[in-house]
């Protein structure tokens, strides 16, 4: 790779964690505690408001934080993965297009759009997968464990349609490569017009999302294709739902840490055709 791409990629990097201007990203201290609640309606009767500072480079890089401003809170070693496989898939001609499953604000997918622009790329669709409403209320009876899961409850992780488009417009790649599907994986991923891919990057955090995406998504990932799972070494039953169609599909490929959270691995057997998410 000639420099240009090389440097054009590492600053999308940096902007899409928000790492060039992380020094300016506060949050408003919360009300909680009667104190601290008067003090701070005071201050906001006369137009001031207390904020901390959130920004720590060291968590961001990691990819522990929830940041307040970026487009991704993958971090530096999924991001740096994330390109890894695109191009090692592209060099090798691996055939097929790529997707994210669970896209937040679209960082990962804007990233991935960098990286075919980068490169001139211009028969790849990249596909942007999620609700864009947040996650779905967990359904004990089909998927037992997801019983008690509480990532429905989390706002902050509903980010709409709209405002995805505009972070791809933001970076100057919201383009006729990039496609939207939009709703519950459940009702989309089964009849997604996707035929092929050639990275296929989970991002869905509950065990039903998890096994939805791979149930209808990774019998099309082609052979020498790379399949990356986010949530793996910190939601349970993300992890437990990798396990699960893996030994019920006879996968048996090495799966790879990338860091604390994410693992990912290369396809180089052929699974069954989709069909009906496993349960458990």
């Amino acid at each position: 790779m000639n420099s240009r791409p090389e440097l054009y990629l590492d600053l999308m990097k940096r902007c899409l964690m928000n790492s060039i201007y992380g020094e300016s990203e506060f949050t408003p201290i919360s009300y909680r505690g009667l104190v601290r609640s008067l003090v701070l309606k005071l201050c906001a009767a006369h137009g001031l408001h207390i904020v901390r500072k959130r920004y720590d480079p060291r968590i961001r890089e990691e990819g522990r934080d929830h940041p307040v401003t970026a487009h991704t809170m993958i971090g530096l070693k999924r991001l740096d993965n994330l390109q890894y496989c695109v191009e090692d898939a592209l060099a090798r001609g691996v055939p097929g297009d790529l997707i994210e499953t669970g896209v937040w604000r679209g960082g990962a997918t804007i990233f991935m759009r960098a990286i075919l622009k980068a490169h001139d790329v211009k028969d790849r669709i990249v596909w942007v997968a999620d609700s864009f409403e947040g996650l779905p209320p967990p359904d004990p009876e089909r998927f037992p464990l997801d019983a008690g899961d509480r990532h429905h409850t989390r706002k902050e992780l509903a980010v709409s349609l709209e405002q995805v488009k505009a972070n791809f417009a933001c970076y100057g790649l919201l383009d006729d490569q990039v496609r939207f599907v939009k709703g519950w994986f459940r009702d989309t991923l089964p009849n997604a017009p996707v035929r092929q891919l050639a990275v296929l990057r989970l991002d869905g955090d509950m065990y039903e999302s998890t096994m939805e995406a791979l149930v209808n998504l990774y019998p099309k990932l082609s052979l020498g294709g790379y399949a990356i799972v986010d949530d793996y070494g910190n939601v349970p039953g993300c992890r437990q739902a990798v396990h699960d169609y893996r030994q019920t599909q006879g996968v048996t490929e090495e799966i790879v840490p990338i860091d604390w959270g994410g693992v990912f691995w290369r396809k180089i057997q052929q699974a069954p055709p989709a069909g009906p998410a496993a349960q458990t």
